[in-house]
């Protein structure tokens, strides 16, 4: 949950509330900053301008440009400071943002190191302060978020500035609700107004973009392979071809991305995509479906499709199967075919790459009596680009329903690992490697029980928590008692609301007196942390440092003789030998003058392990050293398939799977982390957990599975004809050579020895013998993430 910039609120109407799609006041504009990143805007005479801090602590920097080149402050009624230094760097440090900039003031001539500098928030700021400025005479504004790579162990990340503008004529803002700039110089930019369709040819490389202007707008999307009409022959995108090689309903940016035609022939691939939710395979809507609702003669794609594809000699039908991009549908427990409004934002967009010489046709859906379009047909932006345009891979992400939409980015590890791997997968924003195909899940699996493993665990959420308020804010949030945890001690611990439902699992860091690093599997617990600060008037911050802090993950028996040839500590801090569980050391690589690092005893395998955290730059180096030393003793490294299987062994949960927001700790396997005897101040949730515990419902429990065959997550478990809990994760174990799984039970049936069912097909018909036992299945004792292993 986020507090909201004051100038945005939801879409509200009647009662039907849309996050996702903020309204702003007639005539403002809004420009993110990214952090250590910067954005030009023109400005008009009597423009606001108003530069808002998010999370806080974020220095600013404005210098505005006049129509005749000259910089003055006096333009925004401040008092300048002279020459730019803070935009300067920030223009200089590579960055995507300062090219656009750079690129705009080569434009019209304009030079920074002449510019007049208004520095804003120089004195520290609150999450949600703001600074307003009107700008007095036409000109180029340029806003820096200035700020430098964060050392693993300081606590400074640079953090995102918003920039609003209140236009004097609001006839000049700039309409959020018009299509964004193209990807690149495009060779095709047509707006197709709902109702209507637009046929187009592409070749072999080049890339399409369908782009929804407004939001919750269904484009049809169909390719035709030209080799095959030049033979006289159809061959067009085949939905069931595509499920059937793709093994996927909806084929995403990554390995499963491809559509093909009837003979096997690739047509095109997603690229990016900023939804994340299609349909591919139902039809273009079609006259027959308005005429069976009542609406005869009503303009449909399928009608629209013909039209432009005659042109292409390509003859008309009933109904066109399509991609159907945007479309939300879905089916039911009883495979009926459902609808709703879209997922789709305003400006979110799907980029194709031409697989073969192409006739493509797209539409901007007219329905306008149903959800399909959210009631109301709007239009879509249609762009080609020429074939060799540098565009990544990516699936839009968002840390929150409010949100910006993010690409997927690569983690500072992610060259190293893709030397032994192409099979990388989206989590959570980031691409991560799967398997290791050289090596095998399995050969992962064995490499960490045995030897030692290196994993990329970058995208684990950081957020930096300071301030003389920072141990209150962590000990109302979180159920574990931080008062009792020392400097250079790390806690695992849980998040909850009112309810006593989890917001997250994860680990406190204590780096000071007044210095937290608060790491967890998702944005909402940073978000949270936030929200109650503010609320509260709490003198903490709460800063995301995610971006800054990269960290890979060196598990199994040898991971403490690796690291201990690689690092160098102060005499103040523990040595890697000398580090105990969940401590923390700040350590450099070969001697103190080498690159810094924070180390942590911790892991998510069930054995010895550690967490190297740097920032990405840093990365390749970090990632190299290990490597140079585990490799020779038999490291591998690991994807997360392989890391599924251990921590299921270990018993360790994985939100989504054993938690979710209605799960309590103790339903999730973790109680231990509410020490309610012990922890006397009060904390968010402690009420409702009180009473949870007085009267548990549900518990998680171990299971042993007969017959060799593995259930899948939420697969019913039973005893008798009742259904008593369900499967959260199971695996076939490599050590213990049998079939084991996590469920959430009935307390009243969760003894160790019950003999319970788990069910298939429809719950009933198909039973797997299961019986309950305690967990984890493997070292139960922590003896071997202890670091004591028996001989042999």
């Amino acid at each position: 949950m986020t507090v909201r910039p004051v100038f945005e609120v939801p879409w509200e109407r009647k009662g039907v509330l849309k996050p996702g799609l903020p309204i702003l006041p007639h005539g403002v504009e809004r420009h993110p900053v990214p952090g250590g990143g910067s954005r030009a805007v023109p400005i008009y005479a009597g423009d606001e301008v108003i530069v808002l801090d998010r999370e806080g602590l974020q220095p600013g920097e404005l210098v505005i440009f006049g129509p005749d080149r000259r910089s003055d402050a006096a333009m925004l009624g401040a008092k300048g400071q002279g020459r730019p230094t803070a935009t300067i760097e920030t223009l200089a440090n590579g960055s995507r943002s300062g090219a656009q900039v750079l690129k705009a003031l080569a434009a019209v001539g304009f030079n920074i190191e002449a510019g007049d500098a208004v520095p804003v928030f120089a004195e520290g700021s609150r999450p949600g302060d703001q600074v307003a400025f009107t700008a007095e005479s036409d000109g180029l504004l340029i806003c820096a978020a200035p700020g430098g790579p964060m050392d693993a162990h300081a606590q400074n990340a640079p953090t995102e500035l918003i920039l609003y503008i209140r236009r004097a004529d609001p006839k000049l803002a700039k309409d959020n609700l018009t299509a964004p700039d193209p990807l690149a110089d495009p060779l095709l930019d047509q707006n197709i107004q709902p109702g209507h369709a637009h046929a187009y040819e592409v070749k072999k490389g080049e890339y399409i973009q369908i782009l929804d202007v407004k939001g919750r707008e269904c484009s049809d999307f169909q390719a035709f392979s030209l080799r095959a009409l030049d033979k006289g022959l159809e061959r067009e995108i085949d939905p069931t071809t595509t499920r059937s090689l793709m093994g996927s309903l909806y084929p995403a940016p990554g390995i499963f991305s491809k559509y093909w035609s009837v003979d096997h022939e690739p047509l095109v691939e997603i690229v990016q995509d900023t939804c994340g939710r299609h349909d591919t395979f139902g039809l273009a809507c079609t006259a027959r479906y308005y005429e069976d609702l009542g609406y005869p003669g009503h303009v449909n794609c399928s009608d629209n499709m013909n039209i432009e594809l005659g042109h292409h000699g390509i003859r008309p039908r009933g109904g066109w199967p399509a991609i159907n991009f945007f479309f939300n549908t879905m089916l039911d427990d009883t495979n009926a075919l459902g609808m709703d409004e879209p997922w789709s934002r305003p400006g979110d967009f799907v980029l194709l790459r031409a697989l073969s010489d192409l006739v493509c046709v797209s539409s901007a859906c007219p329905c306008d009596v149903d959800p399909a379009n959210g009631w109301e047909p709007t239009d879509i932006q249609l762009r080609t680009y020429k074939a060799g345009e540098d565009f990544q891979r990516s699936i839009g992400y968002r840390k929150s329903a409010e949100a910006d939409v993010e690409d997927t980015k690569k983690t500072g590890f992610h060259d190293s690992f893709a030397a032994h791997t192409r099979d990388f997968v989206e989590y959570n924003g980031y691409w991560l490697p799967n398997s290791f195909p050289n090596v095998g899940t399995i050969g992962e699996y064995w490499a960490v029980r045995e030897k030692a493993a290196v994993m990329d665990l970058s995208p684990l959420r950081k957020f930096e928590v300071t301030g003389p308020d920072a141990e209150e804010l962590l000990q109302l949030c979180l159920t574990r008692n931080i008062k009792k945890l020392a400097v250079g001690q790390v806690s695992y611990t849980a998040m909850c609301y009112e309810h006593g439902g989890m917001i997250d699992d994860g680990t406190v860091y204590r780096l000071g007196e007044m210095n937290f690093r608060w790491i967890g599997g998702n944005d909402t617990g940073g978000l949270w942390l936030r929200q109650q600060a503010q609320e509260r008037g709490l003198n903490a911050w709460v800063r995301s440092s995610t971006d800054q802090m990269h960290n890979i993950a060196v598990q199994g028996r040898l991971s403490r003789e690796i690291l201990s040839q690689i690092f160098w500590t102060p005499p103040k801090q523990p040595t890697i030998d000398e580090l105990g569980w969940f401590r923390l050391t700040i350590a450099r690589v070969g001697d103190f003058s080498g690159t810094s690092v924070v180390i942590s005893r911790t892991g998510y395998s069930g054995e010895l392990g550690y967490e190297i955290f740097c920032h990405p730059r840093d990365a390749k180096e970090i990632f190299d050293r290990v490597w140079e030393v585990g490799a020779p003793m038999g490291m591998q490294p690991l994807g997360l398939a392989a890391l599924d299987m251990m921590r299921i062994e270990a018993g360790l949960i994985f939100a989504g799977s054993e938690f979710d927001d209605t799960t309590d700790p103790w339903e999730a396997g973790i109680g231990f982390t509410v020490p309610l005897k012990s922890k006397n101040d009060d904390f968010i949730g402690r009420a409702a957990l009180e009473e949870r515990k007085a009267h548990p419902h549900r518990k998680l429990v171990g299971l042993e599975i007969e017959g060799g065959l593995v259930p899948s997550p939420g697969d019913c478990i039973r005893l008798g004809k009742a259904q008593v809990g369900e499967v959260t994760s199971a695996m076939k174990s490599p050590l213990l050579g049998r079939v084991i799984a996590l469920g959430r039970v009935s307390v009243a049936h969760s003894e160790v020895g019950t003999a319970l069912e788990v069910g298939q097909l429809d719950g009933q018909q198909k039973r797997l013998k299961a019986m309950v036992t305690s967990f984890p299945h493997f070292d139960p004792t922590k003896a071997r993430v202890k670091g004591e292993y028996a001989d042999g």
